[in-house]
């Protein structure tokens, strides 16, 4: 297996818990600052409508991507991730091209098919169909970025000489990471996408699924070195046992787990500066490439700590 550098991305609070709700201006200034502190990309999540009992208000992630896009020049810009079966394919590739090119070749997409079904019922999409939508809009979206001129019939839609630029700055394609935790996905990511995109596994869980990821792309024809792949990882530093209390009740008050995948509270970073980068090493150690800090509530004084003592401590290693 190749070895990667890893590189440090951070999460941006683009949704809260109802009563509160998110600051454009906040969130693309905190963009800016996430730049100035040297972090290598910032990512959105996305949702249309997200929660019920409470619910969680969101600012819309790409229209926030591209705010940040305006008023940074280094910082790569994520979507971790988007859902790509709510979306017009060729919309979004619109989008996505223009993004590109506002941003100049610093968006990186993950993408998955989604799981909250009341979503897709509201949006006016089949949820027992998102993996085959997923599967077309990504081959709809690949062939618009790659090919002077589209002709295809992926019903509803229709591509009768269909031309689509400018295309992306990034060649052939803006990189996409596919997101999600079934080995049909697995698949998918390393055949379709560039790559696999996860949330909040430890380190035995990433393998587990990593190694899987590896074996579809072999099986492909593909060299497994070439993929790509981030971990996001929830971490709030401090004296262990004041944090653990705190971290526990933010992650089952804010944040959900697939139970039929390794996504689990038991990725939580914890402790001291030495302690986090202990932990963190772990994931570097089994090829986690990217890692997205989801700081504690987003605290700024977490995100300078992150930045300032633990990331600098990493890159020696």
């Amino acid at each position: 297996m190749a070895k990667h550098a890893t590189t440090f991305g951070i999460a941006m609070r683009n949704f809260q818990a109802y009563p509160e709700l998110p600051d454009a201006g906040a969130l693309i200034e905190y963009g800016v600052r996430m730049e100035e502190l040297g972090y290598e990309s910032v990512w959105v999540w996305d949702h249309i409508l997200l929660g019920v009992d409470p619910h969680f208000p969101i600012i819309e992630s790409l229209s926030l991507l591209t705010a940040v896009a305006a008023r940074t020049s280094t910082i790569k810009l994520g979507t971790g991730i988007l859902v790509l079966p709510l979306r017009n394919p060729l919309v979004l590739a619109k989008q996505l091209s223009s993004i590109d090119q506002i941003s100049n070749g610093r968006l990186v997409l993950g993408m998955a098919s989604g799981w909250y079904k009341r979503e897709f019922d509201a949006v006016g999409i089949d949820f027992t169909k998102r993996g085959e939508i997923m599967d077309r809009n990504l081959e709809i979206m690949t062939r618009l970025w790659q090919e002077d001129m589209v002709r295809g019939e992926y019903p509803p839609h229709n591509l009768r000489n269909s031309v689509m630029f400018p295309k992306p700055v990034q060649t052939p394609r803006p990189t996409i990471l596919i997101g999600g935790y079934v080995d049909r996905v697995l698949k998918r990511a390393a055949v379709a996408g560039d790559g696999w995109l996860t949330y909040f596994y430890t380190p035995e869980g990433f393998t587990k699924s990593w190694n899987k990821v590896r074996a579809f792309a072999e099986e492909a024809g593909k060299d497994p070195d070439s993929l790509k792949n981030c971990n996001q990882l929830p971490i709030m530093i401090g004296k262990r046992e004041e944090v653990a209390g705190p971290m526990d009740q933010w992650l089952h008050t804010e944040w959900d787990f697939a139970s039929w995948s390794d996504s689990t509270p038991e990725s939580a970073i914890m402790g001291s500066v030495e302690e986090c980068v202990e932990q963190l090493q772990a994931h570097i150690d089994v090829g986690v490439q990217r890692i997205i800090f989801v700081p504690y509530r987003y605290e700024i004084e977490q995100v300078e700590i992150i930045a300032k003592e633990i990331i600098p401590r990493l890159k020696k290693f």
